[in-house]
């Protein structure tokens, strides 16, 4: 029995006494724990040593206290497993030094078996589990196919990334095969997850809001809710789409257990765009964590007020800034442990 569930209770719309928060990417770059090991080991090396995962993903627990920890890995564990070259560079982020431009690149794309391309990952929850003790419930991740496909395509991260949608505009069918292979690897690998004692399941589509509503439904979110209806059955997903507020009614027909929200959405558009009746997450401003720690909290329980307690998780909109000060962090979880229900 996991000691700590108020995440999974608010992710079974249970009834509770104040909302459970964690933080995108908070098993990161602001603490110095984290930079500790960073500095003596390169990244994929601490993704693929489950030991190092395992630690990064268990800093935070013990630092900041959030109610659910997050296995530290990378949305571009998945491209590499299916042979697509990826280097991550300093101040430059992932490289893909060969993009896919071709049907015959995507035709050589593989689909693995992730238990021998990806175990790394699953030892890593095993470790991590053991470490955890049974304190706070564990979530899994992948990046959505339309991500990870803008980063294969593109060869590196972009403000808009342009080649990735003109190859789905004049190469739609090689695009589909890509974004499907992507989707089979990602819904084995989030099973394999689960099974191997992932609590709960988030997709992240960072690069959602690059595309139109229509394109949107074509080229991104056809693909996550075939992956929402694999896993639903097996564990609660969360599907986190940035800067896809107009998506959220779609979402809300979904087997998705809760959906995430960046800062542009207010509560109010949320909870009337999904209908009012699912698990919403998030969504203070990351940048925000750098305002002074009174008004800070003060800002957190205004945000729970407008949300409300129940069918609520608390998180930022997206991941937590390198340059974020610690007690900052530590300010953002307490403010909601110390959240009092109004009468």
């Amino acid at each position: 029995m996991i000691k700590n569930d108020l995440f999974l209770r608010a992710l079974a719309q249970e009834k509770v006494e104040r909302p459970p928060v964690w933080m995108m990417r908070q098993a990161g770059r602001y603490l110095p724990e984290f930079r500790a090991l960073r500095d003596k080991y390169d990244f994929f090396t601490r993704c693929e040593t489950p030991e190092l995962a395992a630690e990064i993903t268990v800093q935070p627990i013990r630092i900041v206290k959030p109610d659910a920890a997050i296995l530290f890995s990378d949305i571009l564990v998945i491209p590499r497993a299916m042979g697509i070259h990826v280097e991550l560079k300093d101040n430059l982020g992932p490289i893909i030094p060969t993009p896919i431009r071709s049907m015959q690149q995507v035709l050589e794309v593989q689909t693995p078996d992730v238990h021998d391309a990806l175990g790394y990952v699953f030892k890593a929850i095993d470790v991590t589990k053991e470490m955890l003790q049974n304190e706070v419930p564990l979530i899994g991740f992948a990046g959505s196919p339309w991500t990870i496909f803008c980063y294969v395509v593109e060869g590196k991260g972009s403000k808009s990334f342009d080649i990735a949608k003109s190859f789905c505009f004049t190469q739609p069918e090689a695009a589909h095969l890509l974004l499907q292979k992507i989707t089979d690897t990602t819904i084995a690998y989030l099973k394999a997850k689960a099974a191997h004692g992932c609590n709960a399941l988030q997709i992240f589509d960072s690069w959602g809001g690059m595309l139109s509503p229509v394109d949107y439904q074509t080229f991104s979110w056809y693909y996550i809710n075939q992956i929402v209806e694999a896993l639903a059955p097996i564990a609660p997903v969360i599907v986190f789409g940035k800067g896809c507020w107009f998506a959220l009614p779609e979402m809300a027909k979904s087997k998705a257990t809760a959906l995430g929200v960046d800062w542009t959405c207010s509560a109010r558009n949320a909870r009337y765009l999904t209908g009012g009746n699912k698990v919403l997450q998030g969504n203070f401003d990351p940048a925000r964590l750098h305002t002074p720690i009174p008004e800070l909290k003060k800002m957190v329980h205004q945000m729970i007020d407008e949300f409300g307690v129940s069918n609520y998780i608390v998180n930022l909109g997206h991941g937590i800034l390198p340059n974020i000060p610690v007690d900052h962090a530590k300010a953002f979880i307490e403010a909601v442990k110390e959240y009092q229900v109004k009468s």
